[in-house]
């Protein structure tokens, strides 16, 4: 059995399509790591019987108490879906080529600070990209600068919105994160 804690910060459709990609396998979810409390992530882990920790900069930064968690729940893979902070140096440490996040954009262009969901969106458009797409890869202590894993494409149309081009890329997060997550799993490529 392998065990994964998913790092949350919103609605948590990527946590919604983990949880049911791994329905009924030997990988589970057992631990949902979330920074809001207003999140919908919380309330899909309560439909699916997740414990979830509710975590303030405190909690998180400047003590052990995620870590201390995510030892005793003996997790193999941490994987960030829509996490917004970056992870401290603790957890880095403790679990090194066992954190993952995938980007909406080709990393390294429209990564960093900043750029998460609309923002990256539409500064892919204001360059005038003829492509975006999705970067699954490790996370260090640099924002989105981790070992790419896996990048997808797509096509940026001349009459794209922001709006658009999320609906895309989220649906490209949807179909690739949770079997390239497996992979990882089953092949253990933490390096």
């Amino acid at each position: 059995m392998k065990h994964i804690a998913v790092f949350a910060s919103g609605e948590g459709t990527n946590a919604q399509h983990l949880i049911n990609y791994f329905s009924g396998s030997s990988t589970k979810i057992v631990l949902i790591v979330c920074n809001n409390p207003k999140a919908n992530v919380l309330k899909r882990a309560q439909n699916h019987n997740i414990p979830f920790l509710l975590i303030n900069k405190e909690s998180f930064y400047n003590r052990d108490i995620v870590l201390k968690r995510l030892l005793d729940d003996k997790i193999d893979l941490i994987v960030c879906a829509g996490f917004l902070w970056k992870i401290p140096d603790n957890i880095l440490g403790a679990f090194p080529g066992k954190v993952v996040n995938v980007h909406p954009a080709l990393l390294p262009k429209f990564g960093g600070k900043g750029m998460f969901g609309m923002n990256v969106h539409k500064a892919v458009i204001e360059a005038g990209e003829k492509e975006s797409g999705i970067t699954i890869h490790y996370l260090n202590e640099h924002y989105d600068e981790g070992r790419i894993i896996l990048q997808k494409r797509c096509a940026v149309s001349a009459d794209e919105t922001p709006e658009s081009l999320a609906k895309k890329i989220h649906e490209m997060e949807y179909a690739w994160y949770p079997p390239t997550i497996e992979h990882l799993l089953t092949n253990n490529l933490n390096k």
